[in-house]
Formats: C-alpha cells, structure tokens, sequence
C-alpha cells in the first residue's frame, strides 16, 4: 500500500525521526519494540529473517527495486530532499523499512544444537530436499561491554563471514539491530544467533556447563599465541570493549588467556595492539582453523 508524503513532519513517519539522536532512539525503539533497515540488501535480509514490516519509507527511484520483496506493506514514498530532512542526513541506499523486533533466545538455546540447513546428510537425498542437520554450535564470540554500534556490526559481519556459529552479548553491550550496527554489518545480524546474557557475573559459568572451552583474548605478548592455543571440540572467544579490554574478572576465570601475535618493530615503535574489529577478524579466523563446517 502506497502513500505519498511531503512534509517531513508528518506524523505518520514517527519512526523515522531524529535517527541521530541515539539516546532518544534507543528509548524509542525499545518502547515501540522496533528496529530500522537502511538499504535495499539490509531489508531483504531483515525480511527473509522472519521480522514483520511496520513500514518503509523510500523515494521513487528505489521503490521498484524493493517492491517485490515488500509484498502488502505500508510504503511512503517521499522526495530525496523530504528523506533527508526526515533522518537528518542523505540516506544514500534510498530506503528504511522500520522492523518489528523478534524475542531475543536465551543464551542457552545459542549454545545448544540446532538444525543446519547447510549441513546435508549423507545418502541420496540432494541439497534440495535435504532435512537440516542437528549440530552444536562449536566456535562462538563472547563480546564484553562493547558499546559502539560500528565495531558491533562489524564483529558480526566478521564472525557470520567467517563461519562463527554464535555471539554471547553481555549485558551492557551495543544493541546489534540498532541502525548503524545493522548498516556496519550488512544484515550479517540477521545471518548469525545471538543472545544477551542476563547476568555478568555468571555469563561465563553458563557457557562452561555447556562444554565450551573459554579463551580470553588480550594484547599481553606473554600469553599463548592464538596460532599455537590447543583448539577442543566447543570454544568460546571472548573479547573486550574497545578502550580497556576485557575485565579482569572474566580474564581470570578464562580458562586460557590468548594473544594475536605483534609485530617486535612495531612494538618498539609503541604499536602494542590492534582495534577490535581488527583483532576480532583475524581471531576469528583462527578461532575457525579446525572448526570450521564446509
């Protein structure tokens, strides 16, 4: 259903207002139990994940790109010079589609075995008709008290790329399906489980008894290599926020303390360690060298 709007004040687009104040968004879209899509790949990923269109707003130039995804939906289409004046900024992929939240899995439903679609079993059936393999989740990211949005999404389009089976939030990290995260990560947080721990102080016993292995990623050269830490069958990496890394608490219950190794010159130039998006790629690729699926 289409509806052409002019005035960027208009009520009806509520939920696309002041998409820069973060506080205010935050609020908003926890009380409205929403989130928003920005860009045509986005939203197909959002929508092919199972979350409900409230509406989308999309100028004329990016309406036929998006119409056969959008089935039934509320559209309003607006002029480029309303969409800016809407979000507070050009919105250069030309659409934002405002998403119902699905409930968020308990941590343990990450951690236990699920189907695989990508797993076939052996025997005649192809890929086609194939059913989904129950497998446990074997590598999966511990994220501490990461709180920019950016580096969130772009730890999940990481993890997701590199064939990470889940991500632990804990409980005061960036909301994944928050805008920029959403947009950093490609969609890749409609692509991988999640889930946020209710407790951080226990967050760490929970996925032991599930049989994961804890290794706490640090910049300390005195630790184990990454490259030389002994991979079990269920490993959890856990990496910390973006200023002081991770807390000496969940350092000291780790079951190991790993590091990415560094460079001897740079380190005597004074370059002691990585961002944490860079560190989370290159750790997940090690994490990944003996458990990754085809």
């Amino acid at each position: 259903m289409l509806e052409y709007v002019t005035d960027a004040a208009d009520p009806r687009l509520a939920d696309y207002t002041r998409l820069r104040d973060v506080e205010l968004r935050k609020s908003l879209e926890a009380e409205r139990g929403l989130f928003l899509a920005e860009g045509e790949k986005v939203i197909r990923r959002a929508i092919a994940a199972g979350h409900p269109v409230r509406s989308v707003l999309t100028t004329r130039r990016w309406l036929e790109p998006l119409a056969d995804a959008l089935g039934d939906a509320l559209v309003y289409v607006v002029s480029d010079e309303t969409m800016s004046g809407i979000a507070g900024f050009p919105v250069h992929r030309g659409a934002l589609a405002s998403m119902a939240r699905l409930p968020l899995p308990p941590v343990e439903a990450v951690l236990a075995p699920g189907p695989r679609r990508d797993v076939v079993p052996e025997g005649p059936a192809g890929p086609a008709d194939a059913e989904p393999v129950a497998q446990p989740a074997r590598r999966i990211l511990v994220l501490e008290d990461l709180v920019d949005h950016g580096n969130v999404g772009a730890i999940f389009r990481c993890a997701a790329a590199l064939g990470v089976d889940g991500i632990i939030l804990s409980p005061r990290c960036a909301d994944p399906l928050y805008r920029r995260a959403v947009k950093v990560s490609m969609g890749a947080v409609f692509s991988i489980p999640y889930a946020r721990m209710d407790n951080w102080f226990t967050g760490l016993d929970r996925i032991r008894e599930a049989g994961f292995r804890t290794l706490a990623l640090t910049p300390d050269q005195s630790v184990t290599s990454l490259d030389e830490v002994k991979m079990t069958d269920r490993v959890a990496l856990l990496l910390g926020s973006e200023g002081d890394g991770l807390s000496s608490r969940w350092l000291a219950e780790a079951d190991e303390a790993v590091c990415i190794p560094m460079s001897s010159r740079a380190m005597q130039a004074g370059v002691d360690s990585l961002n944490v998006v860079a560190a989370a790629a290159i750790a997940c690729h090690g994490l990944m060298r003996s458990g990754a699926r085809s």
